[in-house]
Order: structure tokens, then C-alpha cells, then sequence
């Protein structure tokens, strides 16, 4: 990644969410707010891939664990899908307030939805992606097997276990998800979608992607997701993915101003501000950067300076060798 930040802001309950805030190498063109999948974190494979090549493409992206999971403060056994979706328009105003809104929202599987239903209350995003999203968040009661739901009927609150952690898992937890209406914002989206799932899905079946498709108006797109499973934990499944949401985002983020041009002859050197030895460095129309490896400190974001130094001499040679032997040629 190419600079990262640590940060924290208040939850939907006023507990403190621990979040990560990755950020490109060059001041950021727009930020993204990632959600991650049900009982999952913000360090997920998908997620981090995910970011890294949104940073490639001068994104910056904040990806923060739900309440009452990961580094977050907060009892998930209190918490419900309208938690989640108050806490990501929590995320969306510790953005707006310290840094930019966001204009792209990236869910994954419960996060999906999750996204699907926040837009519509962050005005400033113009495009939303999901990776194997269900068309209804009552799908992920599911998860909870038959033996669960049949208790909650009786119990208040339920243990159960999930990718082999425990839980809490309460009755309005699954009340709230029956309560919802995710169909009626899909349909009212008013931002580009893209919709993405392995056809092969297990948890998710591919049929919820055609239901989230079908049910959207234009602008929107469809890419399967050939051979992934359901957490994308094959590399070349998620570096696949981010390619694709990099590339695709494109149209939909705000215009960038021409880049300035310097005199013949000048260079300015600046410091990027997201990392630490991490340099802007521009030459006349030309914008590069260089920084320091990560065994000294660095981001290795670009070229070190002896680098830079010998790159220097090197083509002076190359140069002057080829200046020679082209007069030499007229002769």
C-alpha cells in the first residue's frame, strides 16, 4: 500500500470504530468507503487488493470493522444490517468532515447490501459496486443455520459459530433484517452500479446478482467473477476484481484539473504528505515520484535519489552515444 493511516471515529452507538485510511502516493483525485462482509474486517484479502489498486489509480480508500467486530469497540450481539448502515454514514461524515466525501462506495456480500442502501442518504457518491451481494439482507439469516432461527423464535439471544468464531447473535437481529426493503432503494439508486459475483458462489448464489441487476436502471454492469469463491481469497480472483472496479470507476469520479507544466529546465520537489521520505517530483509537463524502500522507512512508492542519480548518468550516456553515432551516420 502506498500510505496508510490509522484512524477511529464514532460508530452508529458512539463506539469507537477502528478503521484504515490507504491512501495513493500523489493527493488523492476521490476517496472510497469500503464495507466489509458479514462478521469479516476491514483487513480482508478482498479489501486490501481492492484498495491497492484504487491507490494505483490515485483513490483513496477507507475501509473500517463494523461495530462490536474487529478492533472496534462496541457488542455485536446489539448490533443489526441499520447499524451497519449507520455506521457507514458515520464513516461518510468522518470523510466529508476530515478529508472529502466519498463518491465511491465498495461492498462485499452483507456489505454489498449495506452500500446498496447507504447511497441514498451520501450525496455526494456517484458510483457503488458490489462483490457477492445478496438482493435481500434476510439472506444471510441462512448462515445462521435452521437450528438458530427456530431458537430465536423462543430466545432472546443465541451463541452461534461463524467461520468457526463465536457469536452473539440477538432476535432483532434478525427482525431488523426482515424489515427491510432493500429492493425499493435498488431501484432508486440515482448512481452508476456494478454488480459483481462468482458464478459459483456458495454462500451467495448468483441468482441474488441477477435480482440486484435486474432491479437497478442504467447506468449499471455485470462482471462475473469466473472461479472466485465467495471471499475472493484466490489472489489472481481479487486482484482481478480491483482491476476491473479501477478501471470501471473511472467515468464516474470528478473531473481532475490539467496538470501544470514547468519551464524548460525546471523541476519542483514536494513532499506527497502520505508517506514518510515519500517525494512529488515534476519536470516541466512530467510528474514522478521517489521515495525510499520499505527497509529504510520508505513506502517504495518510486525510485529512490541514488536512483534517480544513476538513471541520470545512465541515459546521459545512452543519449550522448546515440547523438554520436547518428552524426557519424550523416557523414
Amino acid at each position: 500500500m502506498m500510505g496508510a493511516q490509522r484512524v477511529e471515529f464514532p460508530g452508529y452507538d458512539g463506539s469507537l470504530l477502528a478503521a484504515r485510511l490507504d491512501l495513493p502516493p500523489t493527493p488523492p483525485r476521490a476517496y472510497a468507503l469500503f464495507a466489509h462482509c458479514f462478521t469479516c474486517g476491514k483487513d480482508v484479502l478482498a479489501a486490501s487488493r481492492i484498495s491497492a489498486a484504487l491507490n494505483a489509480q490515485g483513490i483513496a480508500v477507507l475501509r473500517f470493522d463494523f461495530t462490536g467486530l474487529g478492533l472496534s469497540e462496541g457488542e455485536f450481539a446489539n448490533t443489526n444490517f441499520s447499524s451497519n448502515v449507520a455506521d457507514l454514514l458515520k464513516a461518510a461524515d468522518f470523510l466529508r468532515e476530515n478529508h472529502q466525501a466519498p463518491t465511491l462506495l465498495i461492498g462485499h456480500s452483507l456489505g454489498g447490501a449495506a452500500v446498496l442502501s447507504a447511497a441514498h442518504d451520501i450525496a455526494e457518491v456517484r458510483a457503488v459496486v458490489t462483490l457477492g451481494a445478496p438482493s435481500e439482507p434476510l439472506h444471510v439469516a441462512r448462515q445462521l443455520g435452521d437450528d438458530t432461527l427456530a431458537k430465536l423464535d423462543t430466545e432472546r439471544e443465541v451463541g452461534v459459530s461463524l467461520a468457526g468464531r463465536p457469536f452473539r447473535i440477538q432476535r432483532q437481529f434478525l427482525d431488523d433484517l426482515k424489515a427491510q426493503r432493500l429492493h425499493e432503494r435498488i431501484t432508486s439508486l440515482g448512481c452508476a452500479l456494478l454488480v459483481m459475483h462468482a458464478p459459483l458462489d456458495q454462500v451467495v448464489d448468483i441468482d441474488q446478482a441477477r435480482r440486484i441487476f435486474e432491479a437497478a436502471r442504467h447506468p449499471k454492469s455485470f462482471v462475473a467473477l469466473d472461479g472466485a469463491n465467495h471471499l475472493l481469497t484466490g489472489r489472481a480472483h481479487a486482484a482481478y476484481a480491483a482491476s476491473v472496479i479501477a478501471a470501471w470507476v473511472t467515468p464516474y469520479l470528478p473531473e481532475q484539473a490539467p496538470p501544470s507544466v514547468l519551464a524548460a529546465g525546471q523541476v519542483r520537489v514536494t513532499e506527497s504528505g502520505t508517506g514518510r521520505y515519500t517525494q512529488l517530483v515534476q519536470a516541466g509537463r512530467h510528474h514522478l515520484l521517489a521515495d525510499e524502500p520499505t527497509s529504510v522507512g520508505g513506502n517504495d512508492a518510486g525510485p529512490g535519489p541514488f536512483d534517480y542519480l544513476l538513471a541520470a548518468l545512465g541515459t546521459c550516456t545512452t543519449m550522448t552515444l546515440r547523438m554520436v553515432a547518428g552524426s557519424h551516420q550523416q557523414i
